[in-house]
């Protein structure tokens, strides 16, 4: 029987296996069955090496774990969350069964040699496993250790473990035709324009992957606006082939990572990180309520609003020429004049956002006008808040404009409004 001669052993516990089959068959009336013989060892052979490998297997993890339990590093913790042992386990089942093979097929090396070239490829299996098992630990380390700015480096992990799983694909298979690796990538090269289109994506996720790291132009966690696209919050992950964004009313939206770097998006980082957040806002004066100013109404004006006084008092001081302007410069100075009412309006708000304290002092604050419409003339409010907070930045723009249009008649101006409350006013655009 060809079966029965590819496996009959020459060593003595295999002798002694076969024996012990042949006894157990006669006992049931079966002896001379040579292919039942043969099957039976092949099988109690395969379940031996199983069971051997599971149990080293078994044995060997839980000691590892329980001596790297006793050990409260973080080194330690991180192997043990990340499954690292676990997965590096995996290659104690082939080395034991390649080491029963020969116990059971060393008459034939043809036989051993189709075995032994299948367990070579599970080995290869578990060692990749074990392989991306350790750069998950290392990435998971680096990426909490190192990575305190938030790069997207989930991108490269993927790309990392795929580079491996290849490698052992193309070994594995040079393995079972008995082939070199060489040879077989030769081969692969008359495929390689395939190959780019059907990974296309993959391939421009990678690259671009690369782009948003190095360039630093993306971090999870940054908020982004993404035009053409519905991305208009958080991001969440960023992988090799999809960038994550969780939208401000919690909708998901899948970006392709080349998107960002083949067209524009906006990134909120900058303001995240400065602690402060713009406040650019118009309202439009009526025409017909702007006007040259007295010295009385200036007085009636000052006992208003006592903030303003040290200002009018100095600017009362210069000759008359100069008086109606202010020559201050910097980020956060009183800019106006005593020559008309929205002249000193104007000085009013940049004093009354200097002693307000959710407006940031440090930075460039900025009452001015801007070109007259057909609805009034513009005056724009230009500041910052000291928060990026949503709700406390709205709570103090609003704030802001409801203090200008409370004020403005106190300066003998009005606020333009339609006269029709249905018509629309259009906004200019700046």
């Amino acid at each position: 029987m060809i079966l029965s001669d590819s496996i009959i052993p020459t060593h003595s516990f295999g002798v002694w296996l076969l024996n012990f089959i042949d006894k157990m068959l006669d006992t049931v009336g079966l002896r001379g069955h040579e292919t039942l013989e043969s099957a039976i060892y092949l099988v109690i052979i395969t379940c031996l090496a199983i069971f051997i490998g599971s149990i080293l297997r078994k044995v060997i993890l839980a000691g590892v774990r329980k001596v790297a339990s006793l050990r409260k590093t973080q080194f330690v913790q991180d192997m043990l969350k990340e499954n690292v042992f676990g997965k590096c386990s995996h290659i104690i089942p082939p080395l034991v069964m390649l080491g029963l093979v020969p116990l059971a097929f060393d008459s034939n090396p043809k036989t051993t040699g189709i075995i032994e070239r299948v367990l070579v490829v599970y080995l290869l299996i578990t060692l990749a496993i074990a392989i991306n098992g350790i750069i998950s630990y290392i990435y998971v380390g680096y990426n909490r250790r190192k990575n305190s700015e938030g790069h997207p480096l989930k991108g490269l992990l993927i790309t990392a473990h795929g580079i491996v799983w290849g490698i052992i694909a193309i070994i594995s298979v040079s393995v079972l035709i008995d082939k070199s690796p060489a040879t077989l990538l030769a081969g692969l090269g008359a495929f390689a324009a395939a190959l780019m289109l059907i990974f296309k994506d993959s391939i421009l996720g990678f690259v671009a992957g690369i782009q948003l790291s190095q360039n630093d132009m993306l971090r999870v966690g940054d908020w982004i606006v993404v035009q053409g696209t519905d991305a208009n919050g958080t991001v969440e992950d960023v992988s090799l082939t999809v960038v994550k964004v969780r939208n401000w009313d919690n909708t998901i939206v899948m970006v392709p990572p080349y998107t960002l770097v083949s067209t524009s998006f906006q990134n909120w980082r900058g303001m995240s990180e400065s602690g402060r957040r713009q406040i650019v806002r118009d309202m439009y004066i009526d025409n017909s309520s702007i006007g040259s100013i007295t010295d009385e109404q200036i007085a009636q004006i000052v006992e208003a609003c006592p903030i303003i006084k040290d200002y009018v008092a100095q600017m009362q001081k210069l000759p008359a020429g100069e008086a109606g302007l202010s020559y201050n410069s910097g980020l956060a100075v009183v800019n106006g004049t005593i020559a008309t009412n929205l002249g000193l309006f104007r000085a009013y708000l940049c004093q009354w956002l200097l002693n307000n304290d959710k407006i940031a002092q440090d930075s460039q604050i900025l009452v001015r006008l801007r070109p007259s419409e057909a609805w009034g003339t513009t005056i724009e409010i230009y500041c910052y808040t000291n928060t990026t907070d949503w709700t406390i930045y709205e709570a103090v723009q609003s704030a802001v404009m409801e203090h200008v249009m409370a004020m403005a008649p106190t300066f003998g101006l009005k606020i333009y409004a339609a006269p029709d409350h249905n018509a629309a006013v259009p906004v200019p655009q700046k």
